[in-house]
This record gives structure tokens, C-alpha cells and sequence, in this order.
């Protein structure tokens, strides 16, 4: 692992969403209404996803809010293979990852390799779209890399 470099020296573009796993999505949109809402609900579900090297669904349900700029995505997993269930599955509830809007998601995927980090869930919903989550030994936060046009859907398939 490159010990000189850090996140923080990479020139990320600024961190557009922090993203919070939750047991019960309702209550938590309610609880947090009057910092982040209004709320956009939506079913977050991913088909066909890579995971952990294979293919899988996954069943999600989502929650956008924001404080100023900053997305605030609160996330319930209801079924399938995801990052989320293994959060959940290990007890935890919170925090979870942090995301960067990119123009290459996979030349940002090669950069962070030298810190240890490699990608665990991918999607390429289409030419343009792209997000992945990425994962390092001994680190709990995520990061996510999600690559999509400007002015693209508020959403897009995201998580």
C-alpha cells in the first residue's frame, strides 16, 4: 500500500452525499425531517449488480434529503446482496458511506488502488452512468465513486 498518498491528496472533487443505513427507513425520515427533509422516497433496488465478484439483486429503499448541498441518503435493504445487508447483518445501523460525483468512475477505482481500496459493488447502467462502492481493509466508511452527466436524473440509480 502507497503510504504517501491519502484521500486527501488525490484532488476528489468535493464529497456530494453521505449515505446512512437504517433498520426502518420511515421512522428514521421522520426522525431527521426537520434537519434534512423534505425527503424524495424512492425504490432504490439495484438489478444485476457486480457484488463481491458476482451478480446480484438487490431490493433497497431510499431516501434523499440535503443539508445546503450535501445530499443526505438514508437507506433501508430489503432483501438480496448488497453492502447494505452486510452492514445490517453485522449489527450496525448509521453511517455508512461517503459519495464523489466523477467524470471516470473506473480511472478513480484505479487511482484509490494503491491506498488499499477495491471495489466490492459496480454498476454500469449505461455509456455514462457508473457508480461503485469501494472498500479497504481495516476502514468501516465506503466510498463511492458515481460517474453520471450533469444535470442527469436527481436519482439515477444511485445508492
Amino acid at each position: 500500500m502507497n503510504t504517501g498518498a491519502s484521500l486527501a491528496t488525490l484532488g476528489l472533487p468535493p464529497l456530494v452525499q453521505i449515505g446512512f443505513v437504517v433498520r426502518d427507513l420511515k421512522s428514521s425520515m421522520q426522525q431527521y425531517e426537520r434537519l434534512y427533509g423534505p425527503w424524495q422516497h424512492f425504490d432504490g433496488s439495484v438489478p444485476a449488480a457486480t457484488y463481491r465478484g458476482r451478480s446480484a439483486d438487490v431490493k433497497l429503499d431510499i431516501a434523499i434529503g440535503h443539508s445546503g448541498p450535501l445530499e443526505i441518503e438514508l437507506i433501508q435493504w430489503v432483501s438480496g446482496e448488497s453492502p447494505h445487508r452486510e452492514f445490517i447483518e453485522r449489527g450496525r445501523e448509521g453511517m455508512h458511506h461517503v459519495q464523489y460525483r466523477v467524470d471516470d468512475a473506473d480511472g478513480w477505482i484505479n487511482r484509490l488502488e494503491p491506498l488499499g481500496y477495491r471495489p466490492i459493488w459496480y454498476k454500469r447502467w449505461c455509456a455514462d452512468t457508473t457508480f461503485a462502492y469501494l472498500e479497504r481493509p481495516g476502514d468501516p466508511l465506503i466510498v463511492e465513486f458515481l460517474e453520471m452527466p450533469a444535470g442527469g436524473p436527481g436519482t439515477g440509480g444511485r445508492t
